[in-house]
C-alpha cells in the first residue's frame, strides 16, 4: 500500500470512529477494552493523534512526551477527537515526502512519513473498531490488504520490539496465516523478543489462521483466533502477553 492509501484510511476511520462515539455516547463501556469507557477511548486516541502530529510537524528526531489529556466529556469530547484527527490528516497531508523525524519500532517502511501515515491508520483502525463495539450494530469492514498490512506491523514492528513480551523459556515456533491472501508468517520466540519471517519455514507447533481481517482483530486481541491449530497452549500464550 502507498502512503496516499494509508492517509485516505486513516481519514475514513477516524470519522468512522467519531460517529459511533457519538452514537454510543461517552459513558457507554467498550466491550473490546473492558477498562475503558467511550471517553476514556476518545481521550486516548486523542492524545495518540495530537502527539504524532506534533512529530511530524516540528521534526522532532528524539521521543516527545504524551500531551495532558483533556478534561472534557460528551459533545466537547466528541469534537475535541475530530479536531485532533483532523489536525494529523492535515499535518500528514502537508509533509514533505522527504520529511526527517523519530520514529519507534523497526517494521519495514520507505520513510518516517509513510511510517507515521500507515502506523495512525492502524492505531485509528482499531480503536474506531473498539468505539464500534461499544454502540450498537455490525463494525465496518477491515479491507483484506489493509489487514494482511497490519498483521505485518504488528509482527515484525510492535513485536520485534524488546517491549514485547511475547517469550517463551525455550525456542517455539508460531504461524500466522492469512487463508484469503495466502500471506503467512512464521514467529520464533524465546527469551529474546519475538523474530518474525514472512514466510513458511521450519516446523510450526502452533498456527493461528483465519481470513485477514479477522485474524487482524484477533491478533489485537479485538475478536476471537478464527483458528488455532496444533499447541493450544502456544496460542494461548499470544492472547495473555501480546497486549501492547
Amino acid at each position: 500500500m502507498e502512503t496516499a492509501d494509508f492517509l485516505q484510511t486513516l481519514d475514513r476511520e477516524g470519522r468512522l470512529l467519531a460517529a459511533a462515539a457519538e452514537a454510543a455516547g461517552t459513558d457507554a463501556k467498550v466491550p473490546t477494552c473492558p477498562q475503558w469507557q467511550v471517553r476514556d477511548l476518545l481521550r486516548h486516541t486523542s492524545a495518540v493523534h495530537r502527539w504524532a502530529a506534533g512529530i511530524v510537524a516540528d521534526g522532532h528526531t528524539a521521543p516527545r512526551p504524551f500531551g495532558d489529556l483533556p478534561d472534557l466529556d460528551g459533545a466537547e469530547l466528541v469534537a475535541w477527537y475530530r479536531d485532533s484527527h483532523a489536525r494529523l490528516v492535515d499535518t500528514l497531508a502537508a509533509a514533505p515526502s522527504d520529511l526527517e523525524c523519530w520514529t519507534f519500532h523497526p517494521a519495514p517502511c520507505p520513510s518516517p512519513l509513510a511510517f507515521w501515515t500507515r502506523r495512525q491508520a492502524h492505531e485509528t483502525t482499531v480503536h474506531r473498531y473498539d468505539a464500534e463495539s461499544a454502540r450498537a450494530g455490525a463494525a465496518s469492514p477491515v479491507a483484506r490488504d489493509f489487514a494482511v498490512d497490519g498483521i505485518d506491523e504488528l509482527l515484525r514492528g510492535f513485536h520485534a520490539r524488546t517491549r514485547s513480551r511475547v517469550r517463551t523459556d525455550e525456542p517455539r515456533v508460531l504461524r500466522v496465516r492469512a487463508s484469503d491472501s495466502g500471506d503467512v508468517w512464521t514467529v520464533r520466540l524465546s527469551a529474546e523478543p519475538p523474530m518474525t519471517t514472512r514466510d513458511e519455514s521450519g516446523v510450526a507447533e502452533a498456527e493461528l489462521s483465519g481470513p485477514a481481517d479477522q485474524l487482524y482483530l484477533a491478533l489485537w486481541n479485538r475478536a476471537p483466533m478464527p483458528d488455532v491449530t496444533g499447541d493450544a497452549a502456544l496460542a494461548a500464550l499470544w492472547r495473555e502477553r501480546s497486549g501492547i
